[in-house]
Parts: structure tokens; C-alpha cells; sequence
């Protein structure tokens, strides 16, 4: 399938380049791996080594998600999941949801619903390198440390200039590098973004008491705070942290020295998990939403943050970048198998009706709960606090509300459906 332009040492040929190899575009390139396709993976980061972590006194990387039922079945599937050491991967059972300005007070739990567990939290770093350690074994051609300078539309497809001097062509081009997507600014996508006006600060730390398998999540006037569980280190208990903060609140919470910030967010979390024994170094995020007002245009294509990015509030952004990866695969491969030319705008937008739609409601419900939980007005909060005893009594309702965000319910990729890696998807 290769096309007019000869290979050489500084140009070559390729059916379809996915640009990020992130978890979102690894993801991708793994799930078409087995495609008459020629791939190629490209990232500005080296791809023959380890993927780098963060060395801190926990031992934890910061960077951590909260996997879906719906993810997990992805990466099963794939190959992947199996490559990610058990002892790395922290289930929960539970999510207890509550206001710091009133009674409202929800708890989830995954016995109720029929399941084992709600969802996983991982290290990214994890991740990523299973998936590349699972790519090693294709035919992708893995193409770390190189960075991109140009795109540049040509008559039978994209051309990418790199900084090594480097041109790579093909008629497909996937943009799966991140939130600030230099592909996506490159193509001149049209985006609607917004601050959220607060920071995240995130990191980890050791508690004085079991988390039980649950996430917890209290909404303080400020902003969520989330303690996230992580696996245990010899007799040792460990949560990660997310809290989100108003700027100037994030910049005093920065400043503080550890023993002070230790004992400020154990009781911002009302020391459900004991008392807060010690810190890594903290990391300030500022929060911005963005979406595309287009996923496609001919020949190019933003899957994950490059398309959306979204509150971490319900830790759902991972998770919809890899159903967007999954869509994409059943896209292209439908495509394929009509003998359809993949980069036509007519077989890309069948992706983007698919996910633009699901990422949307995933974002504005987010966005709701965001607004809803920071408004001071008594009506408001006395609204919330009824709705969230109330929600909580309703089993049925919250057991559809549930499964639905684990990606148990509703319509998925093939990938993501059967929690058995062999079953027919149809």
C-alpha cells in the first residue's frame, strides 16, 4: 500500500503515521498492528528504552490513572493488560463521594453492581511501557526522538518535517500528542477552550490507615480533593492525590513545607485514611478544558487530549482518549475490508460522529458538577446535598449511572466490549 515516494535515508513512505506515543496513540498503533498497514510511531521521546519515571521518596510516580472496566477490556484484548505487573495495579472497590458543605454523601460499590471492582488505578508510566513493550513485537516501526517541525499537505497525502532533517509521508496522519498538540495547532484545527480558574496539585502520599480498596472524594468549597488508592509497599499504605484549587489557594498550598501540608490535606479529607505521614514533592497543574470543533479533516485525524481535554474530576480523560483509539480501529479497519480509502473525509467523519458526541456528554456532565459544587448560593448547595442523599437511595438509577462510566453499558467499540478476550464482538 505504500505510495509514490521512494524510501531513502531521509524519506520514507508509510500508510499511516500516528504522531504521540502516549498511552492514546500507542493504544492505536497496537490495536492495528495487525493491519496489512504500514505504521509508523513517532514520538519526541526515545522509544528503545525504559520510559521514564519520576524518582520519588514513595517510589510512586505522580502520574497515575483511573482505568475503566471498558480500558481494562481494551488492553486485554491487545495483549497489554497481562504486561503490567499485578503488584502495580491497585483495584477499587468503592468510591465514597461526599460535601464538605452540607450532607450530601454517596457511596459506590462494585458488589452491587455484580463486579469485583469499579475500575484500577495505574502509574501511566505502567502503562506505556507495556504498550511499548507489546509494539516491540510488530511490524510498527517504532521512531522515538524525533521531533516534528512542518506539515505540509501534498497531492497524495501529509508530509512531516523533522527536526533530524527527516521527511516522512502518508496519506493518514493521526494526531494523538496531547493537549497542547503541536499536529493539531500545525493543521490549524479550530478549538473552543476555557480555564477552569484552578490549579491541580497532585502527588503522593504514605497514610497512617488502609484506604479499603476506595477512592475518596470530598467537594470542599475550594475545589475536589481526591485520595486514590495505591497498592500497599511493604505494610506501607499509599494514595495519590488530586486536589483541585483556586490559583491563589494553589500557590499558598504550594508554599507550604511538608509537615504543614501533610496535616492540611488529612483533614481536608476528614483523615479518612488516618493521618498524612508523608509527601512527595507536589506538582501544580493548571486546569483547562478544550475541545475541537472538528476531529477530522483529509487525511488527518485527533484522537485523546488532542482532541478533548477535560476536568480530571471523574478521572475519565484517559479513558475517552482509549475509546477514541478503539473506535478508530473499527473505523478504519470497516474500511479496509470495503477497500475504501482510508483517508478520505467521508470514512474519518464515521469516527467522529462515534466518539464527538459521547466525549461531549462526558464533558458537559463534568462541567455541570464542577459549576453545581462550586456555587455558594443555599439554594444551590441545599440542591446538591438533596440530590446526592437522594441519588444515593436510588440503587437502580445509580447502578445505571455506574456502569455506564465504567464502560459496562452503552454503545462501544469492539474492543471494549466483552470482558472475554476471545468472544465474537458482534
Amino acid at each position: 500500500m505504500i505510495g509514490p515516494h521512494e524510501e531513502s535515508a531521509l524519506a520514507q513512505q508509510y500508510d499511516l503515521i500516528i504522531v504521540g506515543a502516549g498511552m492514546v496513540g500507542a493504544t492505536l498503533a497496537m490495536a492495528l498492528a495487525d493491519s496489512p498497514l504500514r505504521i509508523a510511531l513517532l514520538d519526541a521521546v526515545a522509544l528503545d528504552r525504559p520510559v521514564t519515571r519520576q524518582l520519588t521518596a514513595s517510589g510512586y510516580d505522580p502520574r497515575v490513572s483511573a482505568l475503566s472496566a471498558a480500558s481494562e477490556r481494551i488492553f486485554t484484548r491487545l495483549g497489554v493488560w497481562q504486561l503490567i505487573d499485578a503488584q502495580a495495579r491497585c483495584a477499587y472497590r468503592h468510591m465514597h463521594v461526599w460535601d464538605a458543605d452540607g450532607t450530601g454523601d454517596i457511596h459506590f460499590d462494585a458488589h452491587s453492581l455484580n463486579e469485583n471492582r469499579l475500575g484500577h488505578i495505574i502509574e501511566n508510566q505502567r502503562i506505556q511501557q507495556a504498550l511499548l513493550d507489546a509494539l516491540r513485537g510488530t511490524r510498527v516501526s517504532l521512531l522515538g526522538s524525533r521531533r516534528v517541525e512542518a506539515l505540509v499537505k501534498e497531492e497524495h497525502g501529509w508530509r512531516l518535517g523533522l527536526a533530524n532533517g527527516e521527511r516522512l509521508y502518508a496519506p493518514l496522519i493521526v494526531a494523538a500528542d496531547g493537549g497542547r498538540s503541536q499536529l493539531r495547532e500545525l493543521a490549524g484545527f479550530a478549538m473552543r477552550e476555557w480555564d477552569y480558574l484552578h490549579s491541580a496539585i497532585v502527588t503522593t502520599v504514605q497514610v497512617t490507615q488502609p484506604h479499603q480498596d476506595t477512592a475518596w472524594q470530598r467537594f470542599l468549597p475550594s475545589g475536589p480533593l481526591a485520595f486514590l488508592p495505591l497498592p500497599d509497599v511493604e505494610g506501607r499504605h499509599y494514595c495519590s492525590v488530586v486536589w483541585s484549587l483556586l490559583p491563589e489557594q494553589a500557590q499558598r498550598v504550594m508554599a507550604l513545607d511538608d509537615t504543614s501540608f501533610a496535616g492540611e490535606i488529612g483533614e481536608a479529607i476528614e483523615r479518612r485514611v488516618g493521618r498524612v505521614l508523608a509527601v512527595d514533592a507536589r506538582h501544580c497543574i493548571p486546569l483547562r478544558q478544550r475541545h475541537a470543533k472538528d476531529y477530522v479533516m483529509h487525511g488527518l485525524v485527533l484522537v485523546g487530549d488532542a482532541a478533548h481535554s477535560i476536568h480530571p474530576l471523574a478521572g475519565q480523560g484517559v479513558n475517552l482518549g482509549l475509546l477514541d483509539a478503539a473506535e478508530l480501529t473499527d473505523v478504519l479497519t470497516a474500511a479496509l475490508q470495503r477497500g475504501e480509502t482510508l483517508s478520505d473525509l467521508a470514512v474519518l467523519q464515521r469516527y467522529e460522529r462515534r466518539r464527538m458526541g459521547a466525549n461531549l456528554g462526558m464533558m458537559a456532565a463534568m462541567e455541570g458538577f464542577e459549576r453545581l459544587f462550586h456555587a455558594d448560593a443555599l439554594p444551590l448547595r441545599w440542591l446538591r446535598n438533596a440530590g446526592m442523599q437522594w441519588l444515593d437511595q436510588q440503587a437502580p438509577l445509580k447502578s445505571i449511572v455506574m456502569r455506564r462510566a465504567m464502560g459496562l453499558e452503552g454503545r462501544l467499540p469492539s474492543l471494549a466490549r466483552s470482558p472475554d478476550p476471545y468472544a465474537e464482538t458482534d
